[in-house]
């Protein structure tokens, strides 16, 4: 069981790199095209929506660095290991999004607006947008298949992010959806501009990208601040936990129950147990190693596990 645990883990660590590698090919490449649209039609929405894909690609690049950083092994000064690095890394993420996304995005759209230009060749537009969709709806898909792959049955999408230990994964799909919402922005801004001849159409969608950012970035940033402050483990962790110390015979009560997130899947567990009055204390210490086994080998992601036991310190004490 231990053995399988530990393969789950890793097959999940390489699900949610294979999600990065795809999302970094595609917004490099979209970013590129973007870019070159931007100086051949002067769209400040098409520019802002390249500014979006820069930041996306440097977020995926940054998550990467993370998901690495955190498998380093436990040293001196970090005995649980350095498994929450992800989760600082997906915090500097949100702050790239607000910073170079948003900000750019907000910055050039009222610049335009106060100083408007109008926007040439709009063709040019329409086919960057329209191959930037497919890349990202392909990177969007693959993002969603690994949430819905971690997903409980009944489970929505917007629940597996809340509840989610690995910001690798929805991160990228958070980004792909605000991406594939900022292209029909930018595509609505520039057609209104050209019907309506309105040169102000143009810089308000790229006003509207950054806001979008903005609270992608929020949304992110609050996920980050969660799983960095200690966060619980999942429900059905926990309660498969007190199940497992439950139908121990030797346990009459379970005290003060925690957890905290350590990393995408690596759990720390700290319980209070009251045991059998009658039991020696060689007994008693046996049956602690009997439930760290059982725990360890049906939640294997429980990496650190602690339990106080009453009555072994009333008789250690005396």
């Amino acid at each position: 069981m231990a053995w399988r645990g530990e393969a789950d883990s890793g097959k999940r660590r390489r699900s949610s790199t294979k999600v990065l590698y795809v999302a970094i090919a595609a917004n490099i490449a979209i970013a590129l095209f973007k870019y070159a649209a931007a100086a051949i039609t002067s769209s400040p929405a098409m520019l802002a929506e390249a500014f979006h894909s820069t930041a996306d690609s440097c977020n995926e690049f940054l998550l990467l660095f993370g998901i690495r950083r955190s498998q380093r092994p436990p040293d001196e000064l970090h005995p649980f290991g350095h498994g929450k690095e992800l989760y600082f890394w997906s915090l500097i993420v949100a702050i790239v999004i607000f910073g170079l996304g948003a900000g750019f995005s907000l910055d050039d759209g009222i610049s335009r607006l106060l100083h408007p230009v109008a926007t040439t060749k709009p063709n040019w537009n329409y086919a960057i947008l329209a191959v930037a969709a497919i890349f990202e709806g392909y990177s969007w898909l693959i993002s969603r298949q690994e949430l819905r792959a971690r997903a409980r049955p009944g489970q929505s999408l917007w629940r597996v992010i809340r509840a989610s230990k690995d910001p690798s994964v929805f991160t990228v799909f958070l980004e792909d959806s605000a991406a594939l919402i900022g292209i029909t922005i930018a595509a609505l801004g520039i057609a209104l501009g050209q019907v309506l001849d309105n040169p102000y159409c143009d810089p308000a969608a790229s006003i509207l990208i950054g806001v979008l950012l903005t609270g992608v970035a929020i949304l992110l940033a609050n996920e980050s601040r969660e799983l960095l402050l200690g966060e619980r483990a999942h429900l059905t962790q926990i309660q498969r936990v007190k199940e497992i110390i439950r139908s121990e015979p030797a346990v009459e009560g379970v005290g003060d129950l925690y957890t905290m997130q350590l990393g995408p899947d690596q759990v720390l567990l700290a319980v209070a147990l009251r045991f059998s009055s009658h039991l020696r204390v060689q007994e008693l210490e046996s049956t602690i190693d009997g439930l760290e086994k059982k725990i360890r080998q049906q939640e294997p992601a429980i990496v650190r596990i602690f339990i106080e036991a009453e009555s072994l310190k009333g008789k250690l004490a005396a």
